[in-house]
């Protein structure tokens, strides 16, 4: 209430671990850390995996935490656990303040640490007496407001080095990470790349930096594009899972990667870089284009270069693959089918929260992104359970900023699961969120009804349901509507567009369950294990 009456607001959510990921999406798209309030023992614990999340994301976040009086340590104190120590595994800076009289000095340590170099979560734990006691103005720590980060340049030389090797480049690619979106390089980037006529590829959250329906986007070669390119400028993204670490075969065993980080360690992580740029990554591109500047004549790379027909004639393929999924009508009806129809009524601008396995795979090929910081989801950890903190998060920052926008929460049956209560939190706040739940009864896949009674008739369901199954056909539209939101059930195409505008219209929470094909897959891969679940 103290703070409430400082004007800072409290979202009271469900669980410490939905809070803790609510609050580090307001970090990644504001570029300052919100706060995660969470009680001892139990409740850090559970905002651990938030913390986690944070960490391997690179997004600003503080936690902090309540614990046991200090004369009770070590006697069996209620949640008794030792915090700052287990926080350590989680976070960038992890303290206690010494007297209350310090709490500002950590405070602002904290909220610097989370946003400079590498941004990360940091945890600051209050003692019970800490909170209770009391003391004077002459004895707290003066500080002053955290500045943003400093904006690093990269050295002179390998920037001018880069831009020769991204000049003699035969099959060149920009790749645009997250990074790239939380520094809000979007303007330079789009400027780099629309006047050297470079294709570019988005990583999962580096969509909309560009729009994903630019003239120079390759995203339906991603595997072509990744396995021939000869030059590879990265900007703010890492050569980890999501990338294939860089490798062969899913990269050209010499291809030339030209890495802008703004954390010297991640340079050269899984593959030495003919240049490293280290620094803030808006700025390194300015570097590149004054140093484009300074070459007589405009660099222009060829449009009609071998390299630009294979990665078309890829495009067109996989246009053509979609298509042919998409016009298969039949019910229960495919992923493809599904997204075709949201996407129809998308608004360009809206913000999109995506989790689940298939959903989320194919909803990034299906529904594109045209903004930056526009795109939440399972991210660089991979986390299942994001989805509602992240649109609760998503929706306050539109509420305060743009009232109009739109946050349409895209989740998977088995991803919604994990905070599905959070639904309570929303109708509370009244944040107009579009939920869509794709429900093929199951993780990957599931069974149909009939089948699924047919194997519990007379069996222990525990001895014969494979693991990735789920309740059949569970109406979790019913949910929101116990909240006072609005609920649909949708079975059919013809639907969906229908459902979802009246939720669109609609001031207040909504979802949509769809029902969709058990056995529906993604279309086929170049590559096997693309297929495959992450483990």
């Amino acid at each position: 209430m103290a703070a409430q009456a400082a004007g800072i607001k409290y979202i009271g959510m469900r669980n410490e671990q939905a809070a803790c990921y609510a609050a580090s999406a307001i970090g990644y798209m504001t570029g300052r850390p919100a706060v995660c309030l969470v009680v001892s023992g139990p409740g850090l614990i559970h905002a651990l995996g938030g913390m986690a999340n944070a960490n391997v994301n690179c997004w600003p976040v503080l936690v902090i935490g309540g614990s046991c009086d200090e004369a009770q340590e070590g006697m069996g104190a209620f949640q008794e656990f030792p915090q700052v120590e287990s926080t350590r595994l989680y976070s960038k800076y992890s303290a206690r303040p010494s007297s209350i009289a310090r709490i500002p000095f950590h405070v602002e340590k904290a909220v610097r640490h989370s946003m400079y170099g590498r941004p990360g979560a940091c945890y600051l734990d209050f003692t019970g007496a800490m909170i209770t006691s009391k003391t004077t103005d002459n004895l707290v720590s003066p500080v002053q407001f955290c500045p943003p980060p400093p904006r690093t340049l990269a050295n002179p030389e390998d920037v001018r080095t880069a831009v020769n090797v991204l000049m003699d480049a035969k099959k060149p690619l920009v790749i645009i990470g997250k990074g790239a979106a939380y520094g809000n390089a979007e303007d330079s980037i789009k400027d780099l790349v629309t006047r050297c006529r470079l294709p570019f590829l988005p990583t999962p959250m580096g969509k909309g930096v560009i729009s994903d329906e630019h003239e120079l986007c390759v995203s339906p070669a991603r595997s072509r594009a990744l396995q021939q390119a000869d030059v590879i400028l990265l900007l703010g993204a890492r050569l980890n899972w999501i990338l294939h670490f860089g490798l062969p075969p899913r990269f050209n065993p010499n291809v030339k990667v030209i890495q802008v980080d703004i954390y010297a360690e991640e340079l050269g992580n899984n593959v030495r870089p003919i240049v490293a740029l280290n620094g803030h990554v808006d700025s390194i591109v300015k570097q590149m284009i004054e140093e484009l500047n300074r070459i007589p004549g405009q660099f222009i790379f060829n449009p009609s270069s071998e390299w630009w027909a294979i990665l078309e004639k890829k495009m067109r393929q996989n246009h053509e693959m979609t298509q042919a999924m998409t016009s298969d009508r039949s019910i229960p009806m495919n992923y493809y089918v599904a997204f075709q129809e949201i996407n129809k009524l998308l608004p360009r601008d809206c913000i999109i929260v995506s989790e689940g396995a298939n959903t989320m795979d194919i909803g990034r090929t299906m529904l594109p992104n045209h903004y930056p910081r526009h795109r939440l989801d399972a991210g660089t950890f991979g986390t299942m359970g994001v989805g509602l903190g992240f649109a609760i998060a998503a929706a306050l920052w539109c509420r305060d900023h743009q009232p109009l926008k739109r946050v349409v929460c895209i989740e998977g049956d088995s991803a919604f699961g994990f905070s599905g209560m959070e639904l309570e939190t929303v109708c509370r706040h009244s944040l107009p969120i579009v939920f869509i739940i794709i429900n093929n009864n199951g993780i990957y896949s599931g069974f149909d009804k009939e089948t699924w009674e047919a194997m519990a008739e007379d069996q222990d369901i525990s001895l014969v349901s494979p693991p990735n199954t789920l309740l059949p056909d569970a109406r979790y539209e019913l949910i929101i509507k116990a909240f006072g939101g609005e609920g649909y059930f949708v079975a059919a195409p013809d639907n969906i567009g229908p459902t979802l505008q009246k939720c669109l219209s609609s001031s207040k929470p909504s979802l949509i369950n769809v029902m969709i094909d058990p056995a529906a897959a993604k279309k086929p891969q170049d590559f096997e294990w693309l297929t495959r679940a992450k483990i």
